[in-house]
C-alpha cells in the first residue's frame, strides 16, 4: 500500500453495475487515489452507469500546480453545481497557456464525479456526498501509470516518463500523508490485480467499510 494507508485484506468483488446504484442520489461523489490506481477508469465507467458528468483534476490544475487548486475546483465548478447553477468555467492555466474552450456542466445533471488525485482534501469534504478512495499497489500503479503517460504524448521515452513520475511523487506522497483521504472514504475500492476481479464489471470493495 502507499505511505500511510491502511491494508485491506478482505475484498468483496461487486459488479459496477451494484456499486454504481449505490451513488443513487448523490449529488456530487469524489473519486480519488494515488496517480496510476485506476481513478480514471473507474470515474467514467461510473458515469456511463449513472449519467454523471466528469470533472477531472487535471484539467481544473492544468498549467497551474499539481496540488494548489482546492480553490478553483471550489469556486469554479463545485460551488455553482451545489447552488443549482450549470458550471462553464475556464480554469486560471488554460488561456495564459493556449488552451480554448470551458469545463461544462449543466444544471441538471444527475450527478457530479470529480476524479483526481487530492480531489476529497479536506477543504472540499463540504461539497462532497460520496468519496471514494482508490487503493492500489505503488509499483503497479507506477507501471500503468508510466505506459499511459508515454502511450499519452509521443515525445516521451521510458527514462523521461520515469523522472516525471519521481518528480510527481515528490509533491504526492506528502499531499497525502498530510491529508489521508482514504480516512474520509465512504468506500475503498481497490484496483489489484493480484485479487481476481474483471475491471470493465466490477470492482473490489473492501469489507468494513460505511
Amino acid at each position: 500500500m502507499g505511505p500511510g494507508e491502511p491494508r485491506y485484506e478482505n475484498w468483496r468483488r461487486t459488479s459496477l453495475d451494484d456499486f454504481a446504484a449505490t451513488l443513487t442520489g448523490r449529488r456530487v461523489v469524489a473519486v480519488d487515489g494515488r496517480g496510476g490506481s485506476g481513478k480514471t477508469s473507474l470515474a467514467e465507467r461510473l458515469a456511463a452507469r449513472t449519467g454523471a458528468v466528469v470533472v477531472h483534476s487535471d484539467d481544473v490544475a492544468w498549467n497551474h500546480a499539481r496540488f494548489d487548486w482546492g480553490d478553483l475546483m471550489r469556486d469554479g465548478v463545485l460551488e455553482p453545481f451545489r447552488a443549482g447553477r450549470g458550471v462553464h468555467y475556464q480554469p486560471l492555466g488554460w488561456a495564459p497557456h493556449g488552451r480554448e474552450g470551458h469545463l461544462d456542466v449543466p444544471a441538471d445533471a444527475p450527478m457530479l464525479i470529480i476524479e483526481g488525485i487530492g480531489v476529497s482534501r479536506r477543504s472540499l469534504a463540504p461539497y462532497l456526498d460520496f468519496v471514494v478512495w482508490v487503493q492500489s499497489d505503488p509499483d503497479e500503479a507506477r507501471r500503468r501509470g508510466l505506459a499511459r503517460d508515454m502511450l499519452q504524448r509521443s515525445d516521451l521515452d521510458e527514462e523521461t516518463a520515469a523522472r516525471e513520475w519521481e518528480e510527481w511523487e515528490v509533491e504526492e506522497i506528502p499531499f497525502l500523508a498530510d491529508d489521508q483521504p482514504w480516512e474520509r472514504a465512504d468506500a475503498i475500492v481497490g484496483t489489484l490485480s493480484a485479487v481476481a476481479h474483471d475491471p470493465e464489471t466490477e470492482v473490489l470493495v473492501a469489507v468494513g467499510r460505511r
